[in-house]
């Protein structure tokens, strides 16, 4: 049998290998293999001179750094990133997303109506630290809940979960830096999937609790609790008081019940991890059809990780609402350049090794795989870091593409579920937020059911991006009333709380 191969495009001279090509073996068209060709990545159906453009989905993925004769394994080996002038049209596909059709039934989720109007799709008590300081004892107090027993009367709560960070002081008390972590700690705090939070600090932080409550107009009560271990009299009065401020809101957390709501209250986190060379054939483009349906039901999908659309932000500013729009994300490029060179980096500094192993050879490869997750919906507003996200429809985040802080993000701007692909077998998980993970290839799935949700590798078998995205979608509904994801059934998400720390550490 001739070797399975994908063309993806029909300007593109590279094809993608479905499974591993030996060396000698002759493709559909007669093409002889020059070299084995690992699954998953590309090899060359035309000859490709030195400074060439190599295509796939129809998109500049890089250039030759050396002759690539046709037939020939194309990777890191033989491939480069350069500079070249993109055209960002602005705007120019922008059109009204398109709404159910007559007599089609709106789809409805259980989730939780919060005091102000929002929607949680669960029903967690949380504990935040001010301050790295504090995040042994919000440690302490959750343990304690949890072997005290007290949540047994209390069924209809998800859990008590704390979330320590690393800075909060040795930072400056004003500026971006201070600011991204107080929009963070508030996105938390404020959180639809959260009852009721309590806020530990050590007292003396630059962090102050006390600021954080009179900036975003915090008020103490049945939903939120704040204390200081100096105030309280040291660790272990500070564990007794926070285990009993948590008994006290207990109440209150318990009265709320599951009740039908729109799909339109969803606001769902798109992210990749672990990607490999299905991941934009696949999982990508199907979760992308899935964000399609919740835009078409008056829901919000959130797009980010800003360094992996690197390569791919023209194909986003031409469907944004507006030029106004459009212009943020260049401008966010622009400010990621600088931050890489900063550190003596570049973006193409990614991909990872992993991200290589699974065929990925460049950033604007990943990138054009990474961006189909946003589906085809009119790109609406573009947010900065864990900044509240109001609008409906497609919008996109700031943030980095390290899974844990660019989820951080999103879920402080307001998702109450996220959808996660991978091709190589992310272990992650979210709380207060579930996180759904779908496996880009079938060997992954079977190699690691106890972690994916959802194989997508069957697209490759002739199930339909849009038959997998209706899939995709249903599984968010049951998700968000109340189903356990596979992270959840393991028990990630205590540790997944990771805030950007964009500053200096002083």
């Amino acid at each position: 049998m001739a070797p399975r191969i994908l063309r993806l495009h029909e300007a593109d001279n590279v094809v993608i290998a479905v499974e591993a090509i030996a060396s000698g073996a002759v493709l559909p068209g007669g093409l002889t293999v020059a070299e084995r060709v690992p699954k998953g990545h590309k090899l060359a159906t035309d000859g490709i001179r030195p400074g060439e453009p190599v295509r796939k989905f129809g998109q500049v993925i890089g250039f030759a750094s050396r002759p690539i004769p046709p037939g020939t394994w194309v990777h890191e080996h033989n491939v480069a990133v350069q500079d070249f002038d993109r055209d960002h049209a602005f705007a120019s596909e922008a059109r009204e997303d398109r709404a159910l059709r007559p007599g089609e039934v709106p789809a409805h989720f259980d989730g939780f109506r919060r005091p102000g109007g929002r929607v949680g799709t669960r029903n967690y008590i949380g504990i935040l630290s001010s301050v790295n300081c504090s995040a042994t004892v919000i440690d302490f107090i959750a343990d304690e809940v949890a072997r005290s027993g007290i949540l047994a009367d209390h069924p209809d709560i998800d859990g008590v979960v704390p979330f320590t960070h690393g800075t909060g002081c040795g930072m400056g008390a004003k500026g971006e830096e201070f600011d991204l972590l107080a929009r963070t700690q508030w996105g938390y705090a404020s959180h639809p999937n959260f009852a009721a939070v309590l806020v530990v600090g050590l007292g003396c932080e630059v962090f102050q609790i006390a600021r954080l409550k009179q900036d975003y107009g915090l008020t103490e009560g049945d939903h939120f609790q704040s204390l200081t271990i100096q105030e309280t009299g040291g660790t272990r009065k500070a564990i007794a008081a926070g285990v009993s401020r948590i008994r006290e809101m207990l109440p209150a957390a318990s009265r709320v019940a599951r009740e039908p709501v729109p799909a339109s209250e969803l606001i769902l986190a798109l992210q990749c991890g672990g990607s490999d060379g299905y991941s934009g054939l696949t999982a990508n483009p199907a979760l992308g059809a899935a964000a399609d349906c919740l835009v078409r039901q008056g829901g919000t999908a959130i797009l980010s990780e800003t360094p992996e659309i690197y390569g791919a932000e023209h194909l986003l500013t031409r469907r944004a609402e507006t030029p106004a729009v459009g212009r943020k994300i260049v401008d966010l490029i622009e400010w990621w350049k600088a931050y890489a060179a900063r550190g003596g980096g570049e973006l193409n500094n990614n991909p990872s090794p992993g991200n290589k192993a699974g065929g990925l050879t460049t950033i604007l490869e990943k990138s054009l795989g990474a961006a189909a997750k946003g589906g085809t919906a009119t790109l609406r507003e573009v947010y900065r870091y864990a900044e509240p996200v109001t609008a409906k429809g497609l919008v996109f985040m700031d943030t980095p593409g390290y899974d844990p802080v660019a989820a951080t993000g999103q879920v402080a701007g307001g998702a109450n579920v996220l959808c996660f692909t991978t091709g190589r077998g992310s272990a992650y998980g979210c709380k207060p937020t579930p996180s759904i993970k779908l496996a880009t290839n079938s060997d992954l799935y079977r190699r690691m059911q106890d972690d994916m949700d959802l194989d997508c590798g069957d697209v490759l078998d002739g199930v339909s991006i849009e038959e997998k995205g209706r899939e995709i979608f249903e599984m968010i509904l049951r998700v968000a009333s109340g189903e356990r994801s596979k992270s959840e059934q393991l028990g990630y998400g205590r540790n997944e709380f990771v805030p950007w720390q964009i500053g200096a550490t002083m």
